[in-house]
Parts: structure tokens; C-alpha cells; sequence
């Protein structure tokens, strides 16, 4: 099972956190089940940004982003080239290293 690192993020994950989750499971279904909170408004649908982390190592092992993944990463704050949507992102075989943006463009952020 590949292990997810994710870095210090202050207010979702504040010491920062290794997890590990089946090959196939999206990185926001991983994070979500290991009780790390990261913003999902449309339920993982690919319709909004509030997920988007950025891919630090291993980018190469996850999915390959969807045509309607990309559209909506440009809509994203703080987009980088490794950036990627959580909730379309799967896991491969390789560990990653994921880094949560410390702001979103949600407007209007619920818990879950």
C-alpha cells in the first residue's frame, strides 16, 4: 500500500501526517478516511478547486489528469505545475508527498 505524505499544513494538518491507502484510492478519499479534513464543496464531483493539492514526489505514479481536471485547475489558487484536483487524483503504486495551499477560492467554506 503506498504511503501518502502529507506536509504541515496549519490548520487541516498542523504536524503534517504519513497515511497509506489502496492503489486506486483518490488522494481526497485517502485523506478524508485518515481524518485529515481537506475541503471538498462539490463532494468530489471535478466541479470546483477546494481540493487541489500540490504533488511534491511522486507525480509520475498517480493517474493522468483528465481534460476536465485541467480546466478546473486553472481556476485553482496557487496553481503549480504539479498541482492536481485530490478528488481525480488516484494512487498508483509509489508513495507521494502532498502539500495542501494554505487558501482556497471557496467563499463559503462547511465541515464535512
Amino acid at each position: 500500500m503506498p504511503a501518502i505524505t502529507v506536509l504541515p499544513h496549519p490548520e487541516i494538518c498542523p504536524q503534517g501526517a504519513t497515511i497509506h491507502a489502496p492503489t486506486g484510492t483518490s488522494l481526497c478519499e485517502a485523506l478524508l478516511d485518515h481524518d485529515i479534513e481537506i475541503e471538498h464543496a462539490c463532494e468530489m464531483s471535478c466541479a470546483c478547486t477546494t481540493c487541489h493539492v500540490i504533488v511534491r514526489q511522486g507525480y509520475e505514479s498517480l493517474n493522468e489528469p483528465s481534460e476536465e481536471e485541467e480546466d478546473m485547475l486553472d481556476k485553482a489558487w496557487g496553481l503549480e505545475p504539479q498541482s492536481r484536483l485530490s478528488c481525480q487524483a488516484r494512487l498508483g503504486t509509489r508513495d507521494v508527498t502532498i502539500e495542501i495551499p494554505r487558501y482556497t477560492i471557496n467563499h463559503a467554506r462547511e465541515r464535512h
